[in-house]
């Protein structure tokens, strides 16, 4: 395993981290204890998850994978060997605080209640999911048009962020991060830290992967300039890039086969963009899936590539691509899809 900085803070992770969110849906918790168990076996000791999982988000399902890892933690006793991420939902859930904005109570009941369910005293970085403004992710690129209160939202963040200096100040969060923000938010929720001497995020988790590049250019200039990296998600496409779902398919039990707010991630476009990079792996000899994977870790902005698995043997492919290299032609091949095939959704 490789291991990067997170932010500017003293935490080395995993340049492969363990995504959670299909366990309590997808998987049940005993599958999350075999994936947990093997992650940190090869190495992995950077954990991802979020109060709202597990996915799709439900009121059923709210908070049942954080449940998980602390039973997990309780059962193993190993909270010492991880790296724990967690994340405060953003408003517009109604069984989530009544869909309420990101703000100093909200906060700290949703990071109580985290900390209940985990198991544990502390989180060792703590997200906002989304943005109380909108952001374009979640199938929303083509209709962002942002339009919002600049002060208003300049007052929260501090509200926010000296919400998180009292947090750490008590030891119950030790760094926090960013998730599906945009340039505007990034830059400024570190211009803010920094001016009023208030906790500094750590990272950003946005979409990444060869069908999702909205985070080039210029947010991983941001990362690279201002040492807040990328926790990239979905870096294999929710699987489609695996070519499980060309032509309409449906596999029982598979994440858009369940999903029902993925209707922007089908169509011919993607099809094509997908059967090319298929076709530029396989003349290489590489498992697409690894190939995919390789190309993530492969970025210097990328501070940890979240992977994801409903079964052990995806998982163990998936870990497997930290020693995967990819040579210049792979990499050219891939320059020239992107440029066929530069926004799918």
């Amino acid at each position: 395993m490789q291991y990067r900085k997170l932010g500017r803070t003293n935490l080395d992770v995993s340049l492969i981290g363990l995504g959670t969110m299909t366990w309590g849906k997808q998987n049940t918790q005993a599958e999350g204890f075999e994936q947990m168990d093997y992650a940190l076996e090869r190495g992995i000791n950077f954990f991802d998850t979020a109060e709202m999982y597990a996915i799709p988000p439900s009121p059923d399902t709210f908070g049942t994978t954080e449940s998980i890892i602390g039973n997990w933690f309780q059962a193993r006793g190993s909270r010492d060997k991880v790296i724990l991420a967690s994340k405060i939902t953003g408003p517009g859930l109604a069984w989530i605080r009544d869909g309420d904005i990101i703000n100093r109570d909200n906060v700290i009941r949703a990071l109580e209640d985290s900390l209940t369910r985990l198991k544990t005293d502390y989180i060792d970085l703590y997200q906002m999911h989304w943005p109380n403004r909108g952001s374009y992710h979640f199938g929303k690129t083509w209709g962002f048009a942002p339009e919002f209160d600049a002060q208003q939202e300049q007052d929260n963040f501090l509200e926010v962020l000296t919400t998180y200096q009292d947090l750490i100040q008590q030891g119950k969060i030790r760094h926090v991060g960013l998730s599906n923000e945009t340039a505007w938010g990034m830059q400024k929720w570190l211009q803010l830290a920094d001016q009023h001497n208030l906790p500094r995020m750590a990272s950003i988790q946005n979409e990444y992967s060869l069908l999702c590049r909205y985070f080039e250019p210029d947010l991983s200039e941001i990362a690279l300039a201002e040492d807040c990296g990328l926790l990239a998600w979905s870096p294999l496409t929710r699987g489609i890039i695996s070519g499980k779902y060309l032509n309409g398919a449906q596999p029982e039990g598979a994440r858009l086969t369940i999903e029902t707010r993925a209707e922007h991630r089908n169509g011919p476009q993607l099809d094509a963009a997908v059967q090319r990079y298929m076709a530029l792996a396989q003349e290489h000899d590489l498992d697409v899936c690894q190939m995919a994977l390789a190309f993530v870790n492969s970025k210097s902005f990328v501070t940890s590539n979240l992977i994801g698995a409903t079964d052990m043997t995806q998982l163990k492919t998936n870990i497997d691509s930290i020693d995967v290299t990819l040579s210049a032609e792979v990499l050219a091949g891939i320059e020239a899809i992107r440029r066929d095939y530069p926004a799918v959704f």
